[in-house]
């Protein structure tokens, strides 16, 4: 009979689990290399595919749901396994294509301007863009002509990608910002495709994470043909993670670009807060892009402030319009009288005070909004991470407030923050000293604003400068370019 110690027995414990580590290891070795040697990919590939089919298995539940409260989701489904209908197929027929793609609508209406000005300059090029949300596409249809055919991203499926390529057959696919899906990239590069990154840049969430997976990305990053960073804090990041330091160029932050220095007059946000009963001359604090956990916080700092401003008026514009009901349930705990903007009709006459607060319950109304404001704050800073962006009010000459998580926008934020053209709070409390002290100074208000609005026209003219970089690739070939006007 052999008896084991303590400490012999977890000495056997761990040499069983270690032989059997060492075994696991090994049969995956030999699994990874005859799946390899039948599919023709790389025992990275084949890794990433067996993760991304496991990740899309646990995560699809949710995503679908998102999908369904956002509305419209059958129409295009069948696009994200890269299957398109005979309409989409017959409008590429024969066609040079320029594939664009965007994620959110940050990143899609920087597309939106670019696709503006390429068009243009690359007459016989049929254009795709595409995105990855319903929100996304609805926004597609409304600021793009037909001339433009607009589709979903496909899923990073393999098969998926394989035939969304064959589909379409781009002579040049161009992505907007760090938008990374290994399959796509994979097989755009087997089938030869050009592949432009613009607007790059890596936050300081991701930058760690292509780092720790330099195995995987660094081959990735070297694929791109050119890459146009906002920065050079950002082409160094880009250089890092694999981008060919030749390759990569700074272009400046397409966003001040398509930040507009008007908001959209189709809009008459006067007009409807006047059927709501709100004075001409209220101070309209306008909260933009907002996040879970930042609605409660602000209707608390609202009411408060209310006791001293009673003129103030608060809008509320969540960054997604499927959380107004969530946000509306929040507002009445608080006792805030609100109202949906999509109840506004124009027979809607409210008495004066029977409203404090208007719930934007709509997608692309933001900037007209922000034109109505007395002071914006930028919201998904203060109770969540990331930033929304803060060029939009700042384009339209408003003093703008933002909290202290602005790592989307980190070298924005500091740039206006250094110029005096905004105001970033540590927390709650300095929010409402900050709030307070800009409600009671129209003159520091004004100045905050035109500060902005400066920095936003100092930082203009990425958009052309990116177009020439795309537009580089085609010279020399069949494809008509019209020079630039200020060529001529």
């Amino acid at each position: 009979m052999v008896r084991l110690s303590a400490g012999n027995g977890r000495l056997f414990c761990r040499g069983i689990s270690s032989f059997r580590a060492k075994n696991c290891l090994a049969e995956s070795r030999d699994f990874l290399k005859d799946a390899s040697k039948r599919t023709g990919t790389t025992p990275v590939r084949a890794i990433y595919n067996i993760l991304y089919a496991i990740f899309f298995a646990l995560s699809s539940p949710y995503y679908f749901q998102r999908m369904r409260r956002r509305g419209h989701w059958r129409r295009g489904f069948l696009q994200r396994l890269g299957k398109f209908d005979v309409k989409v197929k017959q409008a590429l027929t024969n066609r040079h294509v320029l594939w664009m793609h965007a994620v959110s609508v940050g990143e899609m209406n920087v597309c939106v301007e670019l696709i503006r000005a390429l068009e243009p300059r690359l007459p016989n090029i049929k254009i795709v863009v595409s995105t990855t949300t319903t929100t996304g596409m609805g926004e597609l249809q409304k600021k793009l002509s037909a001339r433009v055919s607009k589709i979903y991203y496909p899923l990073d499926f393999s098969s998926s990608v394989r035939r969304a390529l064959a589909t379409i057959h781009p002579d040049a696919i161009v992505l907007v910002e760090a938008e990374i899906w290994p399959n796509f990239i994979w097989r755009a590069r087997q089938r030869g495709i050009p592949l432009f990154l613009v607007n790059g840049r890596l936050s300081d969430r991701s930058y760690p994470r292509y780092k720790r997976f330099d195995f995987l990305f660094r081959n990735l990053f070297a694929s791109f043909t050119a890459v146009g960073a906002q920065n050079e804090a950002a082409a160094n990041r880009l250089r890092q993670v694999g981008c060919p330091a030749e390759r990569v160029q700074v272009l400046g932050n397409l966003k001040f670009d398509t930040a507009k220095l008007n908001a959209d007059k189709s809009l008459d946000v006067p007009a409807l807060l006047a059927r709501l009963g709100v004075p001409g001359d209220a101070l309209v604090w306008v909260a933009g892009s907002t996040h879970e956990g930042e609605e409660d916080l602000l209707a608390e700092l609202f009411l408060r402030l209310r006791a001293s401003f009673p003129r103030l008026f608060l809008v509320i514009v969540p960054r997604h319009f499927e959380r107004s009901k969530e946000v509306a349930r929040q507002l009445g705990q608080r006792g805030i009288k609100w109202f949906y903007r999509t109840e506004i009709t124009p027979e809607t006459r409210l008495a004066p005070g029977s409203v404090e607060c208007l719930l934007v319950d709509t997608t692309g109304e933001l900037m007209s909004f922000y034109e109505r404001a007395g002071v914006a704050f930028v919201g998904k800073s203060l109770a969540a991470h990331g930033g929304q962006n803060p060029i939009e009010p700042a384009a339209l000459g408003k003093a703008t407030v933002f909290g202290p998580n602005m790592e989307n926008f980190g070298d924005v934020a500091r740039i206006f923050v250094a110029r005096d053209a905004a105001v970033q709070v540590r927390d709650k409390a300095e929010l409402e000293k900050v709030m307070a002290d800009l409600l009671a100074n129209e003159a520091r208000r004004e100045e905050l604003g035109r500060n902005a609005r400066q920095v936003v026209l100092e930082n203009v003219g990425a958009i052309d400068r990116t177009v020439d970089l795309i537009i580089r690739h085609f010279e020399g070939g069949e494809f008509y370019i019209v020079p630039r006007k200020t060529d001529a």
